[in-house]
């Protein structure tokens, strides 16, 4: 890999920015390639291949237009970020972690969002639309609701599904999920998007405890993550 692409890549890796690094199998043609950036050089079937092998998270050969690509894909973690530091955040973090996610953790009622109780964690007091705006959600990053209280839910949730993020949650009921859509209606979200939120979050495991119901969020957002078009559903 010459030089130059190199330092590239490694300003990209560094600003969390996906990058794939194409190399033509015959020839040694190498190209540096952001897949999901508009009018990014390099030919559309290219790029479509390489946006495709980004989407799946997984390097491969591709045959583009006669000639064979290895597509080597470098993308930035995937991002989780969970507004309201409750009881199931306190599961759901770790795990997520476990997973080689990275994990924040919103909240502005500074007397849950604590070092004690979340130890090693990422911890923003901001109120969700400011921490949303500051961390800019993207085509990897998760955002999940918990707190029940519209006045911290519903401005998080706004945020992100107004944003690329591929997996949206809130906790709560199915009563409360109707609530929650004719409120953010009432916003300006149309239809389509209210479909994005998976409410009640989670797969419907019957889970219970706290460190269940993690696991059926964290399950859910797996499965939205690596089979984007038959995940399975709420």
């Amino acid at each position: 890999m010459r030089r130059e692409l190199l330092a590239r890549l490694r300003a990209d890796r560094a600003a969390k920015r996906p990058a794939v690094v194409a190399t033509e199998l015959a020839g040694g043609e190498v190209r540096l390639l952001h897949p999901f950036e508009a009018g990014e050089p390099g030919g559309a079937a290219l790029l479509q291949a390489a946006r495709r092998a980004a989407e799946r998270d997984r390097s491969e050969v591709a045959e583009v237009e006669g000639r064979e690509w290895f597509l080597r894909v470098f993308n930035p973690p995937v991002r989780v970020v969970i507004v309201g530091a409750v009881h199931v955040a306190q599961a759901l973090g770790p795990m997520c972690r476990l997973c080689g996610f990275d994990v924040q953790v919103v909240d502005p009622r500074r007397s849950f969002a604590t070092a004690e109780r979340f130890p090693g964690q990422q911890l923003s007091t901001e109120w969700p639309d400011e921490a949303l705006a500051r961390l800019a959600p993207d085509r990897r990053t998760a955002v999940v609701t918990m707190t029940h209280d519209p006045k911290i839910d519903d401005p998080g949730l706004l945020a992100a599904l107004r944003s690329p993020a591929f997996y949206v949650g809130a906790l709560g009921s199915k009563k409360t999920q109707a609530a929650r859509r004719e409120r953010l209606r009432r916003q300006g979200l149309a239809d389509a998007d209210l479909d994005r939120i998976h409410g009640p979050v989670g797969l419907p495991l019957g889970a219970v405890s706290p460190g269940e119901i993690a696991v059926s969020i964290l399950a859910q957002l797996v499965g939205r993550l690596r089979r984007p078009e038959g995940a399975p559903g709420p």
